[in-house]
């Protein structure tokens, strides 16, 4: 059995739908992963031999101010899951972010590459790798700007900006890729069947600019929406964020056999489920 922890989120949600065979989800309500009692009640009650952890403290800007929040969800947490997945012999599988980066690279980080996390948030997500690593069956999963069904995300974000005004400046000096729930819960899946350990990277391809995703999001969305570009520095947000975070998946390919699709045609293909769903 697979265990999701953190199903009601955007990846959770897909993960559910996504993963193969007998999987199960819980949420806050029946697992709290800063709590090891709370931890072992759930994981040695249900003994899964996979166990994929979506729980996790994700506000980047209040990471800053609530630090030792985000160290106990994100990376002490961690822990307290990789000591029990370890004691009954089953995969940990932990989902983290290309924050553990600090962006000065210039070119899509690999799995192997130095990690130089600038935030709060970055600090918290590569503590939680490094518990994760307590159970040497493990699998972690960096992933990046994410999108899904069911849960705060800039794609909805843009698209409730959109019925409040007709003009939005969006920082153009950031780039990644635009990654959906759906094909994230893909790779792992992936990863989990061909039973892949270690680090892996997985994003949808291409690279963007949060300007050249929002005026995609508005030209795939049919919207009239003048988008104008600013930097980082004019934002003025709390935490520090890395300029240039793209992540090579070469290695997901390698392993695997999968090649994420375009960020572009996810993002029309993720609309597509929005409108069927009666969310546009």
């Amino acid at each position: 059995m697979i265990l999701v922890v953190g199903a009601k989120g955007m990846l959770g949600r897909d993960l559910m739908r996504v993963l193969p065979g007998d999987v199960r989800g819980v949420d806050i309500e029946e697992i709290d992963i800063t709590t090891p009692e709370s931890v072992r009640r759930v994981i040695l009650t249900l003994k899964p031999r996979v166990v994929v952890n979506c729980a996790a403290y994700t506000d980047v800007d209040g990471c800053e101010t609530n630090a030792d929040l985000a160290m106990a969800v994100n990376g002490e947490g961690v822990g307290h899951l990789a000591a029990v997945t370890r004691e009954i012999g089953a995969l940990l599988v932990q989902v983290s972010t290309d924050y553990v980066f600090d962006g000065t690279k210039g070119s899509p980080f690999q799995e192997d590459d130095p990690v130089n996390p600038l935030s709060v948030y970055g600090r918290s997500k590569l503590l939680g790798e490094e518990q994760a690593r307590w159970n040497p069956d493990h699998l972690i999963v960096r992933t990046q700007w994410l999108y899904g069904l069911g849960g705060k995300n800039f794609v909805e974000t843009m698209l409730r900006l959109s019925t409040e005004r007709s003009e939005i400046a969006v920082v153009d000096d950031q780039f990644g890729s635009p990654t959906w729930t759906v094909d994230l819960a893909l790779a792992i899946s992936e990863l989990i069947e061909n039973n892949c350990r270690g680090t892996y990277h997985a994003a949808n391809r291409g690279i963007c600019s949060w300007f050249e995703f929002a005026r995609a999001i508005f030209a795939e969305a049919g919207v009239e929406m003048t988008v104008r570009p600013q930097t980082t520095a004019q934002l003025g947000r709390p935490a520090p964020r890395p300029l240039y975070s793209a992540l090579c998946c070469d290695k997901l390919t390698r392993d695997t056999g999968l090649a994420l699709e375009g960020w572009r045609e996810a993002l029309a293909t993720y609309l597509e489920k929005r409108r069927e769903a009666g969310l546009s």
